[in-house]
């Protein structure tokens, strides 16, 4: 996922100064989008949405139960992972000569702003994230040939939109960390939990209408 940051830095380094830039450099957000999804690799949000769907079958308590134990299990593995990840990949492009000072510039500008505002304010634009991932995630299995399609289109207005992903905004978050822009308590407080429990909100009751739906209407 750090390469939806670099590729949208890269874009905002060597585009000319105008108005629509922004609408261009944006679509390197996509990017990380594409190789996680594409790859068949785990991503918190777009895998573990899946993960939902066994437990709203589940008509017995007990089987409930232990299925929803597994479930969490799965959810914490998948996000303290990408949350690893994103720090090594932020740490590296932030204290390492990787990228010359003019890109590492808009790195930092990039990723300038990512979490601001208000508890609520930054929840309800995570809920809007969750939301449609969770749309992709049920686009995808029909999509076919349009799948590259429906992954740069949807991420591509989450990010136009400012919605706060968990892993694609922490890898932001942490690159201005580790360079000494914004302190922990910016990312844990301000970023991290808000934008987390609203992409669960927001993905959750997305796939549980759909998939319950489907579900119940399954089994008549």
């Amino acid at each position: 996922m750090g390469f939806s940051l670099v590729a949208e830095g890269l874009l905002a380094a060597y585009l000319p100064a105008s108005s629509w830039t922004p609408l261009m450099s944006k679509l390197g957000y996509s990017v990380g989008f594409l190789i996680v999804v594409l790859g068949r690799q785990q991503l918190y949000t777009e895998t573990t949405l899946t993960a939902v769907l066994p437990l709203l079958a589940q008509r017995n308590w007990t089987t409930a139960a232990r299925t929803l134990r597994s479930t969490l299990r799965l959810w914490a593995v998948v996000l303290i992972a990408n949350l690893v990840g994103t720090y090594l990949f932020a740490f590296c492009v932030g204290r390492s000569a990787i990228f010359p000072p003019h890109i590492h510039q808009v790195l930092l500008q990039v990723s300038a702003g990512t979490g601001d505002g208000a508890f609520g304010a930054v929840f309800i634009r995570a809920v809007f994230a969750g939301w449609l991932i969770a749309l992709m995630v049920w686009l995808l299995p029909a999509a076919e040939s349009a799948r590259i399609s429906i992954i740069v289109i949807i991420t591509y207005i989450i990010r136009l939109g400012g919605f706060n992903h968990v892993i694609a905004g922490s890898t932001k978050v942490m690159f201005l960390v580790v360079t000494g822009a914004e302190a922990w308590s910016h990312y844990f407080m301000r970023f991290f939990l808000p934008t987390l429990i609203g992409n669960i909100v927001g993905g959750v009751s997305l796939v549980a209408f759909l998939g319950h739906a489907q579900i119940a209407s399954g089994s008549e």
